[in-house]
């Protein structure tokens, strides 16, 4: 019976589209914050698809929602699956919202077909992923996993001085579910690759054997606010260059860990902000990832010695804070046994994710594995991001049929 279950690619790619309304930018892509008017248009009509697919809802304390569809042995755990609806503020139309769809695609074809599975089934769709509006990236299903507290993420606060519990309570998604009550048989995300790798090897599914470690840490350079037509340049104490040799430094120590590490200065502000005052303060955010956990270590360590004497040689105050560390995350071997076997028939490779996924908090708890498919030139985290439909079907297929594996 199972291997005549076929999703139906083009009633996920409508679903696809239509969500992609909410949120909507003028080049194609979304707009889509949690927590934000659109966050909540788009779960709305979640909640209403997953109830017109005879699911039952639940939201708990952060906003996580889950739709479970029973199974014939009701007492035993559920196979779940899932993604996010949350967007960059320039996002596409697939990062996360694809695992999401797809997990929705499975229901609607065993549905289809009246069959039922023995483990339960539920489709997740996890808070603030993005970390985009609120930091840090992935916090609700680090909530979920008990990595990370509740009460620290309900009280963060965006650019605005808008509280994450105010915001979820406004949308209506402060839930009464206890969070990380419920646990999972195992869990399986599909997800767009964001990177170029499949693409490039005209490869259709990546059977993602783990995750790299991530590491944020923000920064305030201190100089000194002056004329820039009267202070004599070696006399200055130049914020903006102290950051360029700061940015520079990320780099090089990324390379010096490559070709598996990398590092990025993503946001920068410069004070006071004008063309003939030379910038006494300085802000920075930044991230380091590898997959080895000792060699993201080794960059931290190395980071710190190179900021020591850089604000030693150019006369600032460099202050940095580590704000989040995720180590690296090893999936599950029979979940990415299951994932491989139900790939077969795809031009299909094992790899290791680049990006951060809430599956990667979820595999504290339970089972976990993670289907790539292919992007456009590896592009996400942007207006052009773009995935084909028969791909997007392709990645839904063997989703189904890992969860139908993993369920009996």
């Amino acid at each position: 019976m199972t291997q005549n279950l076929r999703i139906d690619g083009e009633r996920l790619w409508g679903s696809l589209m239509e969500t992609a309304a909410f949120g909507a930018l003028p080049k194609g892509g979304i707009r889509r914050l949690a927590l934000s008017d659109e966050d909540k248009m788009v779960r709305d009509w979640f909640r209403a698809a997953c109830e017109d697919a005879g699911l039952t809802v639940t939201v708990d304390g952060v906003g996580n929602m889950f739709a479970t569809r029973p199974g014939t042995r009701p007492d035993a755990a559920a196979v779940a699956f899932g993604s996010h609806l949350d967007t960059q503020p320039a996002g596409g139309k697939f990062d996360g919202i694809l695992g999401v769809l797809a997990g929705l695609e499975a229901i609607r074809t065993l549905n289809d077909a009246g069959y039922v599975t023995e483990h339960p089934l539920t489709l997740a769709n996890f808070t603030n992923e993005e970390g985009a509006r609120f930091s840090p990236a992935m916090m609700c299903s680090g909530v979920y996993s008990r990595d990370l507290e509740a009460a620290p993420v309900l009280a963060s606060i965006d650019n605005e001085g808008r509280t994450f519990g105010e915001e979820l309570a406004r949308i209506g998604y402060a839930g009464d579910e206890e969070i990380g009550a419920r646990r999972f048989h195992a869990f399986v995300e599909l997800h767009i690759e964001q990177g170029p790798l499949l693409e490039a090897a005209e490869e259709t599914i990546g059977i993602v054997t783990g995750g790299q470690g991530l590491l944020w840490f923000d920064g305030t350079i201190t100089g000194q606010d002056s004329h820039a037509g009267t202070t004599p340049m070696t006399l200055r104490r130049d914020a903006m260059t102290a950051l360029a040799a700061v940015a520079l430094a990320v780099e090089d120590v990324a390379r010096q860990h490559g070709p598996a590490g990398v590092g990025t200065i993503g946001e920068v502000h410069v004070l006071p902000g004008s063309r003939n005052t030379i910038p006494g303060t300085a802000t920075f955010k930044a991230e380091f990832r590898h997959p080895d956990n000792d060699a993201l270590g080794a960059m931290e360590t190395m980071m710190a010695a190179r900021i020591a004497a850089i604000a030693a040689e150019r006369g600032v105050g460099i202050e940095t804070r580590r704000s989040f560390r995720k180590d690296p995350t090893v999936f599950d071997p029979m979940v990415v046994d299951a994932i491989a076997a139900a790939a077969k028939d795809f031009p299909h490779r094992r790899m290791i994710s680049g990006a951060g996924h809430d599956a990667f908090y979820v595999a504290s708890t339970c089972p976990t594995a993670m289907i790539f498919v292919p992007c456009k030139d590896g592009i996400s985290h942007n207006e052009l991001e773009s995935a084909t439909p028969a791909d997007c079907a392709a990645g839904a297929q063997v989703l189904l049929d890992t969860v139908l594996r993993l369920a009996r």
